[in-house]
C-alpha cells in the first residue's frame, strides 16, 4: 500500500474501499472481503445509511481495528445534534474515526465543522475534513477555521482535475480524496484512446490506469463496488508507475467539466433530510 503524509502528520492509505449507494447487505461484504485482500482505507458517512454494516464488514474482516483507517461524514440534519459524533461511533462500533467529514456545506455547516474540532481536540477523530466544499465556501471556511482541514473530498477525475481548487488545498496541505474517479462510469472518459494504450503497455485495464493516474496525482481515491473482481482489480494499481510524459498525455484530457452540478435548491433539501439510519 502507498500513504499520503496529511497535515498533521497521520498518514492515511492511498486506495480505499467506498461504500456510496451500497445497501447494508453489500457494504458488509465488500468491506470485509476489500480488507481480506489488502485494503486498509475505507469510507462511508451518515447518509449511505450503512455505517453499522460498515462496522460489521471491520469486525468480520478480521483485521484489527488499528489497521483501518476508517473514514464517515456527518449529514446536514446532524450538524445542530450535540450527540452527532458519538451516535456515529456508535453506529460504526469504534470509539474513534481515522477521518471525520462534514459532508455538505449546507445548514448551520460552521456548528458541524466546530463537532469535527471538537472531536479531534478529544482524540474521537485522528483527522478532520470537509466534502463538497469548494469555491466559496471554502473561502468562507478558512476565514472561520480553528484547525485547518487535513482533506477535502471533491469530485475529481481526468476531464475535471480541480486546478483552481488545490491553489487552495495546495497552500495548507490540505489533500483530495476524489469522489467520481472514473468520471460517473462515464464510457467516453474510459474509453479515451491514451488509457487503451497505457492500458496495453502496463497489462492493466483503462480503469486502472485511471485509479493509478489520481494516487500519482496525490489524491486519494475511493471506488466502490459490490463486485469482489472489481474490488480486487481496483486494489491492483500500484506496481507500476506512469512516467511524466504519459502523466502528461492524461492531463491534456482536462476539460473543467464536471458531472455533478449541485444547485442552492439541492443545498436546501439536504438540509431539510434527515437519514433513516440503520437501528441495529
Amino acid at each position: 500500500m502507498e500513504y499520503i503524509t496529511l497535515n498533521n502528520g497521520v498518514n492515511c492509505p492511498a486506495v480505499g474501499i467506498g461504500t456510496y449507494m451500497l445497501s447494508p447487505a453489500d457494504a458488509e461484504n465488500s468491506v470485509r472481503e476489500a480488507l481480506r485482500m489488502g485494503y486498509s482505507l475505507v469510507d462511508t458517512a451518515n447518509a449511505y445509511v450503512n455505517e453499522r454494516a460498515v462496522g460489521r464488514g471491520i469486525r468480520l474482516s478480521g483485521v484489527s481495528r488499528e489497521k483501518v483507517f476508517l473514514s464517515t461524514k456527518l449529514w446536514p440534519s446532524e450538524y445542530e445534534n450535540p450527540r452527532a459524533v458519538d451516535e456515529t461511533l456508535e453506529r460504526l462500533g469504534t470509539d474513534y474515526a481515522d477521518l471525520l467529514y462534514i459532508h455538505q456545506p449546507a445548514g448551520n455547516w460552521l456548528a458541524g465543522y466546530r463537532q469535527l474540532e471538537k472531536a479531534y481536540r478529544d482524540g474521537k477523530a485522528r483527522a478532520i475534513g470537509i466534502s463538497n466544499f469548494e469555491g466559496k465556501y471554502i473561502e468562507e471556511l478558512k476565514t472561520k477555521w480553528e484547525i485547518v482541514p487535513q482533506f477535502i473530498q471533491a469530485e475529481a477525475h481526468p476531464y475535471f482535475t480541480q486546478k483552481e481548487l488545490r491553489k487552495t488545498l495546495d497552500g495548507y496541505g490540505i489533500k483530495l480524496m476524489s469522489w467520481y474517479p472514473l468520471g460517473h462510469g462515464d464510457k467516453k472518459l474510459v474509453g479515451e484512446p491514451v488509457f487503451a494504450l497505457l492500458a496495453q503497455k502496463y497489462g492493466k485495464t483503462p480503469a486502472q490506469i485511471i485509479l493509478r493516474w489520481h494516487t500519482q496525482m496525490g489524491f486519494a481515491v475511493i471506488p466502490g463496488s459490490r463486485n469482489v473482481s472489481h474490488i480486487r482489480d481496483n486494489l491492483n494499481i500500484l506496481d507500476f508507475t506512469l512516467t511524466e510524459d504519459e502523466m502528461a498525455s492524461v492531463a491534456a484530457l482536462d476539460k473543467g467539466e464536471r458531472y455533478y452540478h449541485r444547485t442552492d435548491e439541492q443545498l436546501a433539501s439536504f438540509a431539510a433530510w434527515r437519514p433513516g439510519f440503520e437501528k441495529a
